[in-house]
C-alpha cells in the first residue's frame, strides 16, 4: 500500500529541476542476487580503507578465540571420557585428580568465551558505525533526501534503514561467520573422535554379516541431512515471509508519520482519504503478515526443538550395542555421544540458523533497495549532464 496518495506532502511534485532530473522509465525489481551484491559492494568497504586498521586485528582476535575454544572443547571431551572411566572403576583417586583437571579447562573456556563476546560485540559495533555513516553521507549529499521519493522503487523510510536495518545487517554476519568458521573445525576435529572411538560395527541379519567401517560417522552425516532437508522443506519461505514483514511494520510507520506532520501543519491533509482508516488497514496487513510468520516460526521450531532433544538419545543409542558387547567403555560412550552432539550441531548449523539467514537477508535487501534508488539519482544526473554535452 503506497501512502503518497493518503496523506500527500505540501510539495505535491518536484521542482523542474528535480523533474528533468528524473526521467521517466519502467522500473523493473531488483532480484535477490542483484541486491545482496549490492549490499555488500557498499558494506566490505570497512574492510578497506582508513577502517582496515580497525577491522583486521579483531578478525585476528577472533580467529584466534575460535581455535582456542575448538582446542579447550577437545579437551573437554577427553576429560569425559577420562571422568566416566573414573566412575566405572569406582576410582576414588582418578575422580579426584579429573576435578582438578576440571578446573583450569572450565576457567580457559569462561575466559574464552568473556572474550570471543567483547571481540563479536567491538566488531559489531564499529562495522555497523562505518556503514551508517557511509549511508547517511550518501543520503544526504546532492540533496539526494529530497529527490529520493521521485525514484521508484523499494526504500521507503530511509532513516529507519538506516537505524535499524544496518543494525541487523552489521550484527548478524559477524555471529554467523563465527558460527560457520567454528563449526567448519569443530566438525573436522570431532568426527576423528567419532571414527577412533566408535570404529567398525558389525550388523548380523540372517546370513549376511556387514562391516560397517566408522558408523557413528555414517550416521552422523545421514542424521544431519535429514535434519537439513527438513528445515529447507518447512522454512523455505521464510525469507519472503520476513521481507513483508519488515516492509508492512515501515509502511505502517510511513502512515503514523504523515499523519504526525498534518497535525504539526508541516503536510496537507488528503479530503478524500481518511486517515485512520489508512492507519488501520497498515495496522490489519502488519497483523496479517506477522501471523503468517509466527506460524513459519512454529513449523521451524518443531525441527530445531526436536533435534535438541533427540541428538543426545541418539548418539547414546548409537554406542549401547558395542557397550553391552563389552567393546567400549562407560567413558568411551559418553565421549562418542558428546562428540555426535557435537557434530550434528556443527553440521546444523545451516538448520539452527536459518531464521537468523533470512533475517539477515531480508534487512541486506531492504539496505541494498535504498542505496539501488540512490544510484537511480547519480545515474539520472549523470544522464542528464550527457545529453546536455
Amino acid at each position: 500500500m503506497s501512502t503518497s496518495g493518503i496523506v500527500p506532502s505540501i510539495e505535491q511534485a518536484p521542482p523542474l529541476s528535480t523533474r528533468s532530473e528524473m526521467p521517466d522509465q519502467v522500473y523493473v525489481a531488483p532480484d535477490e542476487g542483484q541486491l545482496l551484491s549490492r549490499f555488500w559492494q557498499s558494506a566490505s568497504g570497512f574492510w578497506s580503507g582508513r577502517s582496515a586498521w580497525r577491522a583486521w586485528p579483531l578478525v585476528v582476535l577472533l580467529v584466534a578465540t575460535v581455535l582456542l575454544q575448538l582446542w579447550v572443547q577437545y579437551g573437554l571431551n577427553f576429560w569425559n571420557r577420562d571422568f566416566f572411566d573414573a566412575i566405572g572403576r569406582r576410582d576414588a583417586t582418578g575422580l579426584w585428580e579429573q576435578a582438578l583437571r576440571f578446573i583450569p579447562l572450565a576457567a580457559a573456556s569462561i575466559f574464552l568465551a568473556i572474550v570471543s563476546v567483547w571481540g563479536r560485540m567491538t566488531m559489531q559495533r564499529t562495522w555497523r558505525e562505518w556503514l551508517s555513516n557511509h549511508l547517511y553521507d550518501y543520503w544526504l549529499e546532492k540533496d539526494h533526501y529530497v529527490r529520493l521519493r521521485f525514484v521508484p522503487g523499494d526504500h521507503q523510510t530511509p532513516e529507519f534503514r538506516i537505524a535499524e536495518d544496518v543494525r541487523i545487517a552489521t550484527d548478524l554476519p559477524i555471529d554467523l561467520t563465527i558460527g560457520l568458521f567454528s563449526s567448519f573445525l569443530t566438525a573436522i576435529t570431532f568426527i576423528g573422535v567419532l571414527w577412533s572411538v566408535g570404529d567398525g560395527l558389525i550388523v548380523s541379519f540372517a546370513s549376511l554379516t556387514l562391516n560397517i567401517p566408522g558408523y557413528l560417522v555414517v550416521s552422523v552425516v545421514v542424521y544431519s541431512i535429514l535434519l537439513s532437508a527438513a528445515t529447507l522443506l518447512i522454512a523455505r519461505h521464510l525469507v519472503h515471509v520476513l521481507e513483508e514483514n519488515k516492509r508492512s511494520e515501515a509502511e505502517l510507520r510511513s502512515i503514523g508519520t504523515h499523519l504526525r506532520e498534518i497535525g504539526e501543519g508541516t503536510a496537507l491533509k488528503d479530503s478524500k482519504k481518511d486517515g485512520r482508516q489508512a492507519v488501520g488497514s497498515a495496522l490489519k496487513a502488519v497483523i496479517a503478515i506477522w501471523r503468517t510468520y509466527c506460524w513459519q516460526l512454529m513449523r521451524l521450531t518443531l525441527i530445531t526443538h526436536a533435534s535438541v532433544l533427540m541428538t543426545p538419545i541418539v548418539g547414546l543409542l548409537l554406542c549401547t550395542p558395542k557397550y553391552l558387547a563389552g567393546a567400549m567403555s562407560l567413558g568411551e560412550v559418553v565421549q562418542a555421544a558428546a562428540a555426535f552432539v557435537i557434530v550434528t550441531s556443527a553440521f546444523n548449523w545451516f538448520t539452527d540458523n536459518y531464521a537468523r539467514l533470512a533475517e539477515w537477508a531480508s534487512s541486506a535487501n531492504r539496505v541494498a533497495s535504498l542505496l539501488l534508488g540512490l544510484d537511480h539519482i547519480d545515474r539520472a544526473r549523470a544522464d542528464l549532464k550527457g545529453s546536455e554535452e
